[in-house]
């Protein structure tokens, strides 16, 4: 089997990569503050919020896309209102990493909110105590001791963004260069003659790139984890 990539497929692994990055850093701020808010905090509402975040992991990915369709696309009630700005999510990258970001984001919401909840809230209490407002502790004590899940949250966050496909091509359709993700290229190699040997060359792609994001995350964490303790 030829190991060598044309042009194209190429092109879908680099706005793989892309889309997913975008999608990660994206999610980043709010899956803090949510599951922050979900850690320490008890309010009205709770378990709906909750219930929200988590919907896309239980909701068929094709009706997540189509929702995003109806709210982001040039006729949907936000998408409609941002295309007079010139942003348009439809059928662009933006909008892959747009559905990979609401696709990844309860899996980073839930693996940060662990590991606020796994924080003692003495030492928060104690910082609270030599005058440190809720901000600085948040700051200086929470935010330290929560990065292996932070790390831990944004590799699940990219990992699923890397390997999304529903909510991607309900969304954003699959043209080649513009929104062709790699498992957006495997299907499309999967409905054509002949299209096993290319499909198999980009799954292993697909395989290779997940593991080393999956290794260098663990790596990382554990190195984070050990200046934490210490």
């Amino acid at each position: 089997m030829d190991i060598s990539l044309t042009p194209e497929e190429w092109d879908a692994v680099r706005l793989s990569n892309k889309v997913a990055t975008v999608a990660m850093i994206a999610s980043l701020p709010a899956a803090i503050a949510i599951a922050w808010l979900l850690a320490r905090k008890e309010f009205w509402g709770k378990s709906l919020l909750n219930g929200l975040v988590h919907l896309p992991l239980v909701l068929p990915p094709v009706v997540t896309g189509y929702l995003l369709l109806l709210t982001f696309g040039t006729k949907g009630t936000i998408g409609a209102f941002l295309a007079q700005f010139g942003i348009i999510f439809a059928f662009r990258w933006t909008g892959a990493a747009l559905a990979c970001a609401v696709m990844g984001f309860p899996l980073m919401v839930r693996a940060i909110r662990l590991s606020i909840e796994a924080v003692d809230t003495r030492l928060e209490a104690a910082s609270a105590t030599l005058g440190a407002n809720a901000a600085w502790v948040f700051l200086t004590i929470t935010l330290p001791l929560t990065l292996p899940g932070i790390i831990a949250g944004m590799i699940l966050c990219f990992a699923k963004a890397m390997g999304e496909f529903g909510a991607t091509i309900t969304f954003v359709s699959n043209i080649p260069g513009e929104t062709q993700t790699l498992p957006s290229a495997i299907y499309g190699y999967t409905q054509v003659p002949d299209g096993d040997a290319n499909a198999l060359r980009l799954t292993l792609v697909a395989i290779a790139i997940s593991l080393s994001a999956l290794v260098a995350s663990e790596l990382f964490a554990r190195r984070v984890g050990q200046r934490v303790a210490e």
